[in-house]
């Protein structure tokens, strides 16, 4: 049955995405195009990313990724070898300065088409993408969107907190102090409304530990880990709860929602 549910979940996503106003097409020919990428590496393309995307992969001048192997990777899934070599690839990351955006623009104003991945999931969420995609707007460039998985948006599926009023704000602070002061803040805002969060890999088990300490008893936590994977599981428990069940988080991906209802 939990299977099932979660298939159900995981189409209705797609079907969603699909109408989507951020699901853009322009008829511009050197439109970038923002190609969804699976949540994990070892995954296979199919069922997780939709055919359109080989597609448009065999259609682009070159490819705008967050690091070189990433990009080889994906280009891997979808061409010979030969063709995947001679794609040329530029990188965007958190080392990206804001002059490097617009180097990364002239490819597309000379006409090409070049696409854009993240290291999973959608680019441009929780992604350094979205600064590339102002900037093509800035230049009228069109962008394309290719629907695919979003792990926040999976996360808040498989919770049941509330998908009408929800807000997601990346990574919260690192040092203890100014971490209890985000947490607390956002357990206020968490009333009718689900907040959102992810954390690196090797901090998840020190997230959760610090949530049992600074959230009030009634709270309620959902942790959505490994999504999509064969390891995927997500628990949703009231704080009080949480402090007394035993839940490993041994340096993998995960999504913390907290919500009041």
């Amino acid at each position: 049955m939990k299977n099932e549910l979660r298939k159900l979940l995981v189409s209705g996503a797609r079907f969603l995405n699909r109408l989507s106003p951020f699901s853009l097409k322009s008829n511009s020919s050197r439109a970038p195009a923002r190609l969804p990428n699976v949540l994990e590496e070892s995954l296979p393309a199919e069922p997780f990313l939709p055919a359109s995307v080989r597609d448009a992969v065999s259609r682009i001048s070159g490819l705008i990724a967050e690091s070189e192997k990433t990009a080889r990777r994906y280009l891997r899934r979808f061409l010979s070898h030969d063709r995947m070599a001679a794609n040329p690839l530029r990188l965007l990351n958190e080392h990206t300065l804001p002059t490097d955006i617009e180097a990364l623009l002239q490819p597309l104003l000379r006409g090409e088409t070049w696409g854009l991945i993240s290291d999973a999931g959608l680019p441009c969420v929780a992604d350094p993408g979205a600064d590339l995609v102002a900037a093509a707007r800035r230049h009228s460039i069109g962008v394309e969107a290719i629907t695919g998985p979003c792990s926040l948006i999976l996360a808040l599926q498989l919770s049941g907190f509330s998908g009408q009023r929800f807000s997601f704000h990346g990574y919260l602070a690192r040092e203890a102090h100014e971490l209890e002061k985000q947490v607390k803040e956002l357990e206020k805002r968490a009333k009718g409304e689900t907040q959102i969060w992810i954390e690196a890999p090797y901090r998840s088990a020190k997230m959760l530990g610090a949530l049992k300490e600074y959230l009030q008893p009634a709270t309620l936590l959902s942790i959505a880990v490994n999504l999509t994977t064969p390891t995927e599981r997500v628990a949703v428990h009231p704080i009080q709860k949480w402090k007394s069940l035993p839940f490993d988080l041994a340096k993998e991906p995960a999504v913390f929602l907290i919500y009041r209802p």
